[in-house]
């Protein structure tokens, strides 16, 4: 089992060096990851547990939100993360079968505190997680970026930036430097009212997400039909719920079956992982959408709206974003789902939360195979197919020059056959018109630059999925920059 484990440690460690990502190294991300303890956060814990081999866990930490604190009644407690850390040492010595690279449990208990979470907003108590917080973003042993997720409000971040802006100030450039935010909402008033005004001045990458209601509560009314399959009762049954272990047996779904805004979902159908976007962009599928947030990724994409904050692309011409908070109250998705403009007859909806649910079938079917992996040997499992390339992921190329495509070097760990696809992802491009890839099906492509793309960028994705049970997808992008 241990020389097993050692060769695939070898794969892994190959596969993201230099020569494999055609000069680029890939990093794995480091993430502080605050929560309100909503019973969609005790969802996506589940799975973020599940991806803990894909980052560097620096932190856990309970925050509160305008829904969820100490004082509001709702709250989940300060101990309920630790159910989910005792499955996961359950399943945690199936779970290195398939990567060595998962935490231990003892380290993710060492990294979990509880912060300020005794009301909304509430940032003038020093707490442990607000503490450890601080201890990571001062420690000079790494310089990698952090990125802070706020599964509920900020403030319990806010918190660990006044502490060292009140007794570092001479570090403030220095940490800010290392910061990353992604928010699920502004989902209390700390950033606005002090991130933004006292660490503005640093340019702090800000991602704040309306689109992740694609894969919250309200999925019905938001996912095509044709990806709705992925998230019935039948479907969480046989890939999460049942026969994978005590970790997958504890996440939440319906309970029973309710009404909700004309649609109705029923017992044993997905509930809701309205924060599972903020990890969802950090994992690296080879879409490098962590290079930039319009590149758009699994997490969503999103447009850069003032200094460094990136919202979600409203489809509406001539629309003007609200200069506050980015919230329940005015996030233009919600707004269209509370005023019940759900319909597929409305095209700007659909298109709204179309860079979420683009990727349902490779997430969910990529969720079940990590519950598979609580459970299942290796020789009984599906893992990601390694997608390289012959040549960078960065081109530079000339109008009306003929382009080759290839990923003869992809292998897949479990020698299952592999299909290729290469697309055009223009909502990423500055081009704003369309390439004709010719065999897109193939392991090797070309396209010709466009006589009119002279200044631009144009993205090509290759996307690979092999047919194991379930079928998983990996990605590769270029970025053509066009003389």
């Amino acid at each position: 089992m241990k020389l097993k484990m050692l060769i695939l440690l070898c794969v892994i460690l190959t596969a993201c060096s230099p020569v494999a990502q055609s000069t680029k190294v890939v990093e794995k991300p480091r993430v502080i990851v605050t929560s309100d303890g909503e019973i969609d956060d005790q969802s996506s814990m589940i799975r973020f547990l599940l991806y803990t081999n894909e980052c560097d866990v620096e932190a856990i930490v309970l925050s509160s939100s305008q829904y969820h604190s100490e004082s509001h009644g709702h709250w989940a407690g300060n101990h309920w993360v630790d159910p989910d850390l005792d499955a996961y040492e359950q399943v945690y010595p199936n779970l290195i079968k398939h990567d060595p690279r998962y935490p231990t449990p003892e380290y993710l208990r060492a990294r979990t505190a509880v912060g300020n979470v005794k009301t909304e907003g509430e940032m003038d108590e020093v707490t442990a997680g607000s503490d450890l917080i601080v201890k990571v973003l001062l420690d000079k042993s790494d310089d990698r970026p952090i990125w802070l997720q706020a599964w509920g409000g900020m403030n319990t971040i806010a918190r660990a930036l006044k502490t060292i802006e009140e007794n570092h100030p001479e570090r403030m450039a220095e940490v800010a430097a290392k910061c990353r935010f992604f928010f699920i909402w502004e989902q209390d008033s700390t950033y606005q009212a002090y991130i933004r005004p006292h660490w503005g001045k640093y340019n702090i990458l800000t991602i704040i997400s309306d689109q992740f209601e694609a894969i919250a509560y309200r999925w019905k009314q938001i996912q095509p039909k044709e990806m709705q399959a992925y998230f019935d009762v039948a479907w969480m049954k046989e890939n999460i719920l049942e026969n994978h272990g005590p970790l997958c047996s504890i996440y939440a779904v319906h309970n029973k079956m309710r009404e909700r805004n004309g649609f109705e979902y029923y017992a044993g159908d997905f509930q809701s992982e309205g924060d599972s976007p903020a990890f969802f962009h950090n994992i690296e599928t080879g879409l490098r959408n962590m290079e930039s947030p319009d590149w758009g990724g699994w997490g969503g994409r999103y447009v850069l709206v003032r200094e460094n904050t990136w919202l979600d692309p409203v489809p509406v011409e001539e629309y003007t974003y609200p200069e506050g908070r980015w919230y329940t109250g005015n996030a233009w998705g919600r707004q269209g789902t509370r005023e019940r403009k759900t319909s597929a007859a409305n095209p700007d909806y659909r298109e709204y939360f179309r860079q979420m649910w683009r990727w349902t079938p490779a997430l969910q079917n990529d969720f079940a195979a990590r519950a598979d992996w609580c459970v299942e040997s290796y020789e009984n499992a599906n893992h990601p197919p390694l997608v390289k390339l012959d040549h960078p992921l960065d081109i530079n190329a000339k109008p009306g020059e003929t382009v080759k495509l290839s990923a003869k070097r992809t292998n897949d760990l479990d020698g299952d056959e592999l299909s290729y696809h290469w697309w055009q992802y223009v909502d990423a491009d500055s081009y704003i018109g369309t390439v004709d890839i010719r065999n897109a099906e193939q392991q090797s492509a070309s396209f010709t630059v466009p006589d009119d793309a002279g200044g631009e960028t144009i993205h090509i994705i290759c996307e690979v999925k092999d047919n194991g049970r379930p079928p998983l997808t990996r990605y590769k992008r270029v970025v053509f920059r066009i003389e």
